[in-house]
């Protein structure tokens, strides 16, 4: 009420002053004028669209008289202006009939305005709007024009101020022909137009409505049935060649400032044009998208929307990038050009009266005063008190009984509209740029934004232009206003949500790209493995042969490489696709480092990094394509090459944007080391760990497999039912090195404690054993220079087999990690040689008196490494814990032994070396007594059991060859490894 109130003693007092009113002069007073009409009207019809208006007003009244005992005492008023207001419209025509001229001058004005802005794409083209470089001898001279501040206003502003203000005073429609040429204009370029926000008016329908009750205005409603038709079959694509100009131009636009940014100077309304316009069309396709029955839909969808919206945002940014090159020239231009052409026209004006000269001469002062020097020293200036005070003086100078009429000075006023636009290049850039480029009310077209978005990224040529729309939500928060705080928060929130949506699906559609490339070059990596050569191989040998018969050989297979060969330039493949789409994309997400959208930072490259992270740690896990029902697993080196391809290609989008690659693969590989990675998900160091201990070694166990030390590898053995897989190809010395580069440091000691508990829990069962057995073998111990007391000792110890078994899977285990251990130290040595060397001098030199603390210290590190150590720490570890070749896998015995010897005795604080001396007296002893026995099965492979012993000693850091010779003759050893020889002789004949 207060606002009508306001409103309409304002109106009052223009008609009394009889305000002169034209755009082109005094533009500051013509435009508020119009814009506030506007909102006035606009204000009410949003008032009559409110449902349950009449049961609000009634309820603030209700609350009114609870809260102060009596109801408000403008609630009549209020109810009878609800009521009149049932048709605003009409209503307002009624009560605008008085201010019907000053409206009808404010309008007719924009004669000289709306239609040299309303021109097809074509008329454009041919004038070569926007253009710097149509005609490059002029292109250092500023851009000028009479109308300034109307260049850039916007059409969509003059279009509601035409429709609305003719509605108002339609009484000039019949007798001034440059109304109805406006009017005209206005309803053939639109079928609706914008009340606030994403609230709209549909002017044709609205205007018949209104129209087909006056009488007389038969004329008038067939002109609006003719426009209405006239928008619905030409507006769509009127526009539409309007955009795809604009495209051009804007694009050239940015081109040349990027190179030459000193033009944004002399050709800053240029720029402030062209936001304008694109404004205008993109505002214009997506209200009518949104709201209008088309004929023609293919002009309401832009797919290259983006692109214009891509070009906006280039300019905004050239301008606040080059701010400071724009102010130091328009204060130069203020200070030696406006401040003088100024004076002379104060000068010259015949009447000028005290108080519009103090003003005037004040305007002169100012632009005089200023100086580069004020620029370089990062001065901030403020012009607004400047032009409020030109506003007073067009409003002095406006009314009909002013001495100085600025109706009779025009050039006063453009020159003063000039000086205005040219202050704002000083202080008022940001300003500007909300002005004639603000898109905000895309926030309010939430459905719409995210299908354009979606639309761009299909489009593989429009992808590069996919940031303006995150770009496009640091508007957002120019559309709230300090009177209406409580929806900051609303607004924030839906641009923070959408920034984020859009950055996250361009990351995403990016690692789709990157993750089909690597599929690609993982195909190609893999056709490079030694396994596919083999045909190629024998395909060469039989070539011969097969010539002489005559056959007609089998055709040939395409050798590695092919696809690189090209015979034709436009011959283009789908890696060829996939790499031009990622180039594109990528080119959007590092086009801004960073944005910032409500106090929030978005770094749009962070969202493809972790993108790629979270992809890349899944494709390594799956790339192993381990199958729990079947055990089924990749090779380490066929995993390691894909890993390796994949690692090329990544590498390679550093090309593409600036993140640091290397830190995915940190990230990434390093989880990969432990057991799950950073989401609990098992790694590749756990599948294989669990592959190699349940598949491979119990398979070892079952006496399908068996451990050659020659060949340094687990080989299959010749039985019914053939195993799924072949052990040599997981465990020999080329895959036990890829399974070191996979699983790293980390994996490897993470697979060494897993062997480790697994014989942790062989020995429990041993020490079980012992337990059982305990006085037996006490008086074993003391009684190993009495053969027949130990032979009866020996026939009363009890589970012999078990014993043997167990140490012989132990032994098994064992072999399994030297392998491994040599790999990773094979591995490491070629990665860091001069750290391993330096561990290993290490190693070798400690002193035999060091301490066990100290020395375990060092003996992990080397273990760390890969090499051997005296006493295994891994072993130390899992035993401390416990708190209470040959086809059966028997030489495996020998370093069981040792490594578990050394283990104990470091536990229980023993000399290792004593306890291993008294051990190699009782077992030669055993052994020189079974050499007297004459039972066959006593006597049963008594010389491997000979060997076995040789073989523990030559393992053995803490025995030596002497003593067994002092201790065991060394003939019986001769002869038992002739014998040994001649059985595997007769046997594999």
């Amino acid at each position: 009420m207060e606002f009508k109130d306001h409103v309409c003693e304002l109106l009052n007092t223009i008609d009394a002053c009889q305000v002169f009113f034209d755009i082109t002069v005094n533009f500051d007073l013509t435009k508020n004028y119009l814009d506030l009409v506007v909102t006035y009207i606009t204000l009410m019809m949003l008032l009559s669209r409110i449902e349950e208006r009449k049961a609000i007003i009634g309820l603030y009244n209700y609350a009114h008289e609870m809260t102060h005992g009596s109801s408000d005492r403008e609630y009549p008023r209020l109810g009878q202006m609800i009521v009149d207001y049932e048709n605003p419209l009409k209503k307002m025509m009624e009560e605008f009939v008085p201010h019907g001229k000053s409206l009808q001058d404010a309008l007719v004005s924009l004669q000289m305005v709306y239609p040299r802005r309303n021109l097809s794409a074509d008329q454009w083209r041919n004038a070569q709007l926007l253009s710097l470089i149509s005609a490059p001898s002029t292109m250092l001279n500023p851009a000028q024009s009479d109308t300034m501040p109307c260049e850039y206003l916007s059409l969509d502003t003059m279009e509601k101020w035409i429709v609305f203000g003719f509605i108002l005073c339609h009484a000039a429609l019949n007798t001034d022909p440059a109304a109805l040429s406006l009017w005209k204009l206005a309803l053939q370029s639109n079928s609706c137009l914008c009340l606030f926000r994403d609230e709209v008016f549909h002017i044709h329908k609205a205007a018949e409505d209104l129209f087909v009750n006056i009488r007389g205005y038969n004329k008038r409603v067939n002109d609006i049935r003719e426009c209405k038709e006239s928008a619905l079959s030409h507006a769509g694509s009127m526009h539409r060649e309007r955009r795809k100009f604009l495209r051009s131009a804007l694009k050239e636009l940015a081109t040349v400032l990027a190179d030459q940014p000193g033009l944004l100077g002399p050709k800053a309304l240029f720029v402030f044009m062209a936001l304008s316009f694109a404004r205008d069309e993109i505002i214009w396709l997506l209200r009518h998208a949104d709201n209008i029955q088309k004929k023609s839909t293919d002009d309401f969808i832009d797919k290259h929307i983006a692109e214009l919206i891509f070009y906006m945002e280039e300019l905004r940014a050239h301008v606040r990038k080059y701010g400071p090159v724009m102010q130091r020239y328009y204060v130069q231009y203020l200070s030696g050009f406006d401040a003088v052409v100024l004076n002379e026209l104060v000068q010259n004006l015949s009447v000028c009266p005290e108080d519009e000269s103090i003003i005037m001469s004040s305007f002169v002062n100012t632009m005089t005063s200023l100086s580069v020097k004020q620029v370089e020293d990062g001065e901030v200036f403020d012009f607004r008190g400047m032009r409020l005070d030109w506003f007073r003086l067009q409003a002095y100078t406006s009314v009909s009984k002013a001495s100085l009429g600025l109706a009779d000075h025009r050039e006063l006023g453009k020159m003063m509209n000039t000086i205005i636009f040219h202050t704002k290049m000083a202080d008022s850039l940001v300003e500007m740029l909300v002005e004639t480029s603000d898109l905000s009310i895309f926030c309010f077209y939430s459905r719409a934004f995210e299908k354009m978005f979606q639309q761009c990224l299909e489009l593989p040529s429009q992808s590069r232009y996919s940031i303006s729309f995150p770009l496009l939500c640091t508007h957002f928060m120019s559309c709230t206003h300090e009177l209406c705080p409580e929806e900051r928060h609303h607004i924030g929130d839906r641009s923070l949500s959408l920034c984020n949506m859009f950055l996250d699906e361009m990351a995403k559609q990016a690692r789709n790209l990157i993750t089909d490339i690597c599929t690609e070059q993982c195909t190609l990596s893999d056709q490079l493995l030694p396994k596919h050569c083999a045909k190629t191989i024998s395909q060469a040998v039989n070539k011969k042969s097969k010539k002489q018969t005559g056959k007609k050989g089998e055709p040939e297979r395409e050798k590695p490489g092919v696809e690189s060969m090209r015979k034709n330039r436009l011959l283009v493949t789908n890696l060829d696709k996939l790499h031009t789409a990622l180039s594109e994309l990528c080119f959007s997400i590092n086009y801004v480092p960073n944005m910032m959208v409500w106090e929030h930072t978005f770094t749009p490259r962070e969202y493809l990094t972790s993108h790629l992270e979270i992809r890349f740690t899944k494709s390594i896990v799956g790339m192993t394509m381990y199958n729990q029902a079947t055990q089924e697993i990749a090779k380490p080196s066929e995993l390691l090459t894909s890993v390796r391809a994949y690692m090329t290609v990544l590498q390679s989008i550093e090309n593409y944007v600036q993140i640091d690659i290397t830190r995915v693969f940190n990230n990434v590989l390093l989880q990969q080391t432990q057991h799950l990675d950073s989401h609990g998900e098992p790694t590749i160091t756990s599948l294989y760990t669990n592959w190699y201990l349940e598949t491979l070694l119990r398979q070892v166990s079952n006496g399908h497999i068996a451990y050659f030390p020659a060949m340094k590898a687990f080989v299959n053995l010749p039985t019914e039912n053939e195993l799924t897989f072949n052990a040599e190809e997981y465990s020999d010395i080329s895959e036990m090195r890829s399974l070191s580069e996979l699983l790293g440091p980390y994996g490897m000691k993470f697979l060494s404690e897993s062997l480790m508990w697994h014989i942790s829990s062989q020995v429990a069962e041993l020490k079980k054993l012992v337990v059982d057995n305990v006085e037996v073998l006490t008086q074993m111990r003391t009684s190993f220079d009495k053969p027949d007391h130990m032979a009866a000792l020996f026939k009363r110890l009890t589970s012999v087999d078990s014993v043997l078994k167990r140490m012989t899977i132990i032994g098994v285990i064992l072999s399994f990690r030297s392998l491994a251990q040599e790999a990773l130290r094979d591995v490491l040595s070629c990665h860091i040689p001069f750290l391993v060397s330096s561990v290993e001098d290490f190693k070798d030199h400690i002193p035999r008196e060091t301490d066990m603390k100290v020395a375990m210290n060092v003996y992990e590190l080397s273990s760390a490494a890969g090499l051997p150590c005296e006493i295994d720490p891994a072993l130390v570890v899992a035993l401390s814990s416990q708190k209470s070749g040959h086809c059966n896998n028997i030489h495996c015995l020998a370093k069981a032994i040792n490594q578990i010897a050394a283990a104990l005795f470091t536990i229980h604080k023993g000399s290792i070396e004593d306890r291993l001396k008294e051990f190699l007296a009782l077992a030669s002893s055993s052994l020189l007594k079974i050499g007297q026995e004459t039972d066959k099965t006593t006597t049963r492979n008594r010389e491997s059991v000979y060997l076995l012993l040789d073989m523990i000693v030559q393992e053995s850091p803490f025995l030596t060859m002497d003593l067994l010779e002092s201790c065991f003759p060394y003939v019986l050893l001769r002869n038992a490894y002739h014998a040994v020889y001649k059985q595997s002789v007769s046997s594999s004949a």
